[in-house]
């Protein structure tokens, strides 16, 4: 793996792992997940394969900060506003 590519593959694990601690099905489910899927691609070695997984992976943070967001903003919803019968 290149250089600049082994750093941002890096940088792509550590905020998944970040963003797992507050995962719904608990973080260590999630760390357990997330190694998972980085093993299961250790040994890729071509570049642009590379440059879609790491994609990829952005792609689920941005999912990942959908689902918390909306977590959120569904608990100050119920927090502050009565339930309309």
């Amino acid at each position: 793996m290149a250089s600049p590519l082994k750093a941002e593959v890096t940088r792509l694990y550590k905020t998944l792992l970040y963003l797992g601690r507050e995962y719904p099905k608990g973080s260590a489910y999630f760390r357990e997940r997330l190694k998972a899927a980085f093993m299961k691609n250790k040994d890729e070695t071509d570049p642009e394969k590379i440059k879609q997984l790491v994609a990829r992976g952005d792609f689920v943070i941005k999912e990942l900060e959908a689902l918390y967001f909306l977590r959120k903003y569904r608990a100050m919803k119920k927090r502050y506003y009565e339930l309309e019968k």
